[in-house]
């Protein structure tokens, strides 16, 4: 296999429009928690007040105007992480078109024209439908439109895999610049779900706090715990063959070594209570990672602030790492800061790995006060340390029992 290295990173995100302002909002411990202002909640079935949403986003920063209009806002934003990334990387123009691919996924697509467009058809009738109804709207468009604004000719597909999604993007495009079937990827996936109907299918199946203080809603690890606060933006990284940026000089965050992947295959929306499935995706990317047994470690944690994953995801850990490993690690959650940003959060916390890596800063798990005897390892709470970590872990779950897990390491 081949070395991957990361040399770019964009994102936008409920704490920053850019990879690095949202860096500095998470080691500052600066959450992006607040009142929703996407809809109205006054209607009293509304039970759901708060959400993560991302603040005063220029997409004509980066798309011209008639892409715009014909863009989902998801799409929209992972358009705008991969420019960012892109850039960052100096990749443009530098690579081969055949050897450059993109793997960009959303866990539900453009859920805000699908909303748009019915309620249209309902007020309006079948003929006043947008002719870019279906391209706004399906989930691989991210990834397409990405592939044209960059001629990127190579691999090229659409993970969704609800909240592991991007995650699971980054691990696929590893593997595929690793083996050789391309020098360079740009990875990672995007979401913008803050409306009516999303916020009602989420509430409806318990998933969602109805806490109503941004300081106790998003609280993973922490005991009175009660749901996840939906959140949206983009993340994406352009993966690298090594020997290929070290040729022409590129800045290098950290280095993929590990990729885990499994299936619970036991509920549609709970994880398996014994944690088997997301210990072993664990197990797997150490092990292809190589990773020492007294490695200094980081893990950003799923962490969503339900009751039942924080619980599952400690077990996890414990079970894939042993106790002494597991205790000795230091465990955060960025969703404190960020909430739940669905399919993209995987790319936004492998992003916030690999800074972390780069810096010897490890973000805090914010808002954490009343300790769970079912959640007791090192979950950095509230202050942001120093360390001088050797690999990050990164670890994402999502609705389907899909378990993924990234091992990264210093350079």
């Amino acid at each position: 296999m081949r070395r991957v290295v990361i040399t770019g990173v964009g994102a936008v995100s409920p704490v920053g429009n850019t990879a690095e302002e949202t860096w500095s909002s998470l080691i500052a411990g600066k959450s992006g928690i607040g009142p929703i202002t996407h809809f109205d909640t006054s209607d009293p079935a509304c039970k759901v007040k708060l959400a993560a949403e991302v603040k005063d986003f220029d997409p004509s920063l980066y798309m011209e105007k008639g892409d715009i209009r014909k863009s989902d806002l998801y799409s929209q934003y992972a358009m705008a992480a991969a420019v960012q990334a892109m850039q960052d990387s100096g990749l443009e123009g530098n690579i081969d078109s055949q050897r450059l691919g993109v793997y960009v996924g959303s866990g539900i697509g453009g859920m805000d024209t699908f909303v748009d467009q019915c309620n249209t058809l309902e007020q309006k009738g079948m003929k006043r439908i947008s002719p870019f109804f279906i391209p706004m709207m399906i989930s691989n468009m991210a990834a397409g439109n990405i592939a044209i604004r960059f001629k990127a000719k190579g691999p090229s597909m659409c993970v969704t895999t609800a909240c592991a999604t991007s995650a699971h993007a980054i691990g696929e495009a590893f593997h595929t610049v690793a083996h050789g079937y391309a020098d360079a990827m740009i990875a990672g996936g995007a979401e913008a779900t803050i409306n009516k109907l999303a916020v009602a299918g989420f509430t409806n199946c318990k998933a969602l706090t109805t806490e109503e203080d941004p300081n106790r809603a998003s609280i993973p690890f922490d005991k009175e715990r009660s749901g996840f606060v939906m959140g949206e933006g983009g993340a994406v990284l352009v993966l690298e063959e090594y020997e290929h940026a070290k040729a022409r000089g590129a800045k290098i965050y950290a280095e993929i070594v590990g990729y885990g992947n499994t299936n619970d295959a036991y509920h549609m929306t709970a994880p398996e209570p014994n944690a088997e499935g997301s210990a072993k995706s664990i197990e797997l990317a150490v092990q292809e990672a190589g990773m020492p047994a007294d490695a200094v470690l980081y893990i950003n944690a799923h962490g969503t602030s339900t009751p039942l994953n924080d619980k599952t995801e400690t077990l996890a850990i414990k079970k894939a790492l042993g106790e002494e490993a597991a205790h000795k690690a230091m465990v955060s959650s960025t969703k404190s800061m960020t909430g739940h940003m669905l399919g993209a959060t995987g790319a936004l916390e492998a992003m916030a790995c690999a800074y972390a890596l780069r810096d010897g800063v490890v973000p805090p798990t914010i808002n954490y006060r009343e300790p769970d005897p079912e959640c007791d390892l090192d979950y950095v709470p509230n202050e942001a340390r120093k360390a001088d970590i050797e690999y990050a872990i990164t670890t994402n779950l999502g609705f389907g029992g899909h378990n993924a897990c990234l091992v990264l390491k210093k350079i």
